[in-house]
């Protein structure tokens, strides 16, 4: 697989892994049955019109799993971050999602550079925000990116 291509599968799987975060937050979807719903009806898939892009899925499950497992630990990095007199139950559900798929990568995947994990979840926050979203989400990644990720 070519860098570019690799980028984008994981750029799919991002956005994937948002979309199923969401989902399990709205429905309490068991984690076995949401990751097997997208591998086999989602990711690749054409859905009413809209054409799913095929996704790297070890990744994709790493992103959902890992969020879903630790879920307590980002949601305490990130209220954190938050302004006074805000909490993590006042964002959008989506934004909850991104946030949390932001920090677990910060966290966990250190294997990806700090300046990729932030520009692809501006880049999904744009999916469905707009700009001034987006840039709550660097400006939030980033400070979180300083703390997780010393040196």
């Amino acid at each position: 697989m070519t860098a570019s291509a690799r980028s984008r599968s994981r750029s799919a799987a991002r956005l994937a892994a948002v979309q199923a975060l969401y989902q399990q937050e709205m429905e309490g979807t068991a984690l076995p049955q949401l990751l097997h719903e997208f591998h086999h009806h989602r990711i690749g898939a054409t859905i009413e019109g809209v054409e799913y892009a095929d996704a790297e899925i070890d990744f994709f499950d790493d992103v959902v799993s890992g969020a879903l497992a630790r879920r307590d630990e980002l949601d305490g990095l990130i209220a954190g971050k938050l302004a006074e007199g805000w909490t993590l139950e006042r964002l959008d559900k989506p934004m909850r999602q991104i946030l949390r798929a932001g920090a677990y990568e910060l966290a966990a995947r250190v294997d990806v550079p700090t300046g990729s994990v932030i520009s692809e979840y501006v880049d999904v926050a744009k999916a469905f925000y707009d700009k001034r979203e987006a840039s709550f989400v660097n400006g939030l990644l980033d400070a979180l990116a300083k703390d997780v990720r010393k040196g």
